[in-house]
């Protein structure tokens, strides 16, 4: 909807929310009307917690499978840059409010990636420019499924 006016396609079937950056054909956001905003942001949070402890099993599974070490990098709230990690567990860093994760991945990339083999999952065609720059290898999060998939069998 657009002054009044829903633009689109009649034909597309909603098949779910999204947020207006992450939106995809089929899905429709509200998080821009101010009426809807509140109950939907704790919506995307609940949700976006959810993705992320799944991506988290999902990568600690593969570590687990085939012994290659992973670091997973989250946009964060909180006023310094977190980290957490278990022995012998994923270690995930979460970026300070106002930082977002690329940067924490760029600073890794830099420091890292001369020294052990370092690959990267992002869809974001300039950060992987710019991980790619500093020697680390850069996967698509598609291609890092398929990885994943291999290593289950």
């Amino acid at each position: 909807m657009c002054d009044g006016k829903l633009l689109g396609d009649p034909a597309q079937q909603i098949t779910g929310a999204a947020s207006l950056v992450d939106a995809t054909d089929g899905e429709v956001s509200f998080f821009n009307n101010p009426k809807y905003a509140a109950q939907l942001r704790k919506i995307h949070e609940r949700r976006s917690s959810l993705a992320r402890e799944a991506l988290t099993k999902q990568l600690r599974d593969s570590q687990d499978w085939t012994g290659v070490r992973v670091v997973i990098v989250f946009d964060g709230k909180g006023a310094q840059v977190s980290a957490t990690s278990g022995s012998g567990d994923v270690q995930i860093f979460y970026s300070r409010s106002g930082q977002t994760a690329d940067a924490i991945i760029e600073r890794l990339a830099s420091k890292y990636a001369g020294k052990v083999d370092l690959t990267v999952a992002t869809s974001d065609f300039m950060e992987r420019q710019t991980v790619h720059a500093s020697g680390a290898k850069c996967v698509s999060p598609e291609a890092l499924r398929g990885l994943i998939q291999e290593a289950r069998v």
